[in-house]
């Protein structure tokens, strides 16, 4: 294949020639990384084969698009030819664009140790490595396949970083960093990260649930002190086995279309709560653990479903035509009413507190957000 047409159109899309990532684009074989990836299909996802279609396999690699690599535990490099594989995503090649994102907010300057969390197919870190240089790049994933296969397909391209498989919640990190940049989102930020951050290092991270993206500076406590950028950003969060644990199925049997404890009347239509990244990451520090679900009545009314794995649940409909939604909640929370003060919160002020907030980290990992005066600690 003559990928290198395909890799400078995809670095004139998501970057410039004055950027230090102009060069790594340009000159990464992203499509040597990831040769099979799995596409949705009506069954549940079926697997592409790269080599099987070099075509497909280069207008795949080189756009600006997340290739997914796992589906619970099963990786494409595994899965048989035509074969559906029903489960959650839980590991990709994230798309090119948010990768350099997170970079660059990590300020990879000249001479940096760089550990990049969540090896996943290792383009993250050969974006690094031609940036810093393999011997200052560590690479870490908690899956061994994954960091097995990275390892030999970044050697294949000419870099080798320092590969580690660990869990990057709950293990110690594999030595001191300047920067610790993660491309997996991390339900709040580990102590071990502060111990391996050097003095003046800087962390870069997603929180789970939410779209925001993380910076933060060591303090000399410690700790670190930051903000929420205002670019939004969001990755699988981070799992410590094969699978993520199940989802709530249970719990969105009984709101599927039971009567509840409360029926009410909102006056907002239906929202996708995912769509909308502000309600979204609020409304999930505020209710840390709540899943969505959206689907669409034999009428075409809109519908949506908030789930809680305290039991709590809420369902709410908005039939055509209409612009006010009716509310079913039942369980320890109500959790529709938590979403209308975020909703109502942003009519009275025209925005909500979470992007731009205040970051500070404590050594322990207590993270506490705060702006405008609102505050939460996860």
């Amino acid at each position: 294949m003559d990928w290198k047409p395909h890799a400078a159109a995809l670095a004139a899309q998501i970057t410039h020639p004055a950027s230090g990532c102009w060069i790594p684009i340009k000159q990464t074989p992203r499509h040597l990384l990831v040769e099979r990836w799995f596409t949705p299909s009506e069954h549940g996802w079926r697997v592409l084969d790269g080599p099987a279609d070099e075509n497909r396999w280069a207008a795949a690699a080189y756009s600006d698009t997340t290739l997914v690599t796992r589906i619970g535990p099963v990786h494409a490099d595994h899965a048989e030819p035509g074969q559906s594989v029903t489960g959650l995503p839980t590991s990709s090649s994230t798309l090119p664009s948010l990768v350099l994102t997170m970079l660059r907010h990590g300020r990879l300057t000249p001479g940096v140790r760089l550990l990049d969390v969540a090896t996943g197919s290792g383009y993250s870190a050969a974006l690094a490595c031609q940036r810093l240089g393999d011997d200052l790049v560590t690479t870490l994933d908690v899956d061994p396949y994954l960091t097995q296969v990275a390892a030999e397909r970044l050697e294949r391209i000419g870099w080798h970083p320092t590969v580690v498989t660990a869990d990057a919640g709950a293990d110690e990190l594999p030595g001191t960093f300047d920067r610790i940049v993660s491309m997996v989102s991390m339900p709040r930020i580990p102590a071990s990260w502060l111990s391996a951050l050097a003095p003046a290092g800087r962390l870069v991270t997603t929180l789970a649930g939410t779209g925001l993206i993380v910076t933060a500076d060591k303090t000399k406590d410690g700790g670190a002190m930051g903000r929420v950028e205002w670019d939004r950003g969001s990755f699988m969060t981070t799992r410590t086995g094969d699978d993520y644990p199940p989802a709530l199925q249970d719990v969105f049997a009984s709101a599927a279309d039971q009567e509840g404890e409360d029926v009410t009347s909102s006056p907002f239509p239906v929202l996708d709560v995912m769509q909308a990244w502000e309600v979204w990451s609020m409304l999930s520090l505020t209710v840390p653990g709540i899943e969505h679900r959206t689907g669409t009545g034999d009428d075409g009314s809109r519908m949506t479903w908030m789930l809680h794995p305290d039991g709590s649940w809420a369902r709410a409909t908005t039939t055509p035509g209409e612009h006010s939604a009716t509310v079913h909640q039942s369980g320890p929370r109500r959790l529709y009413d938590e979403l209308e003060k975020i909703r109502w919160h942003w009519i009275e002020r025209g925005e909500l507190p979470v992007y731009g907030a205040q970051v500070t980290i404590t050594p322990d990992g207590t993270t506490t957000l705060s702006r405008g005066g609102w505050s939460t600690t996860l």
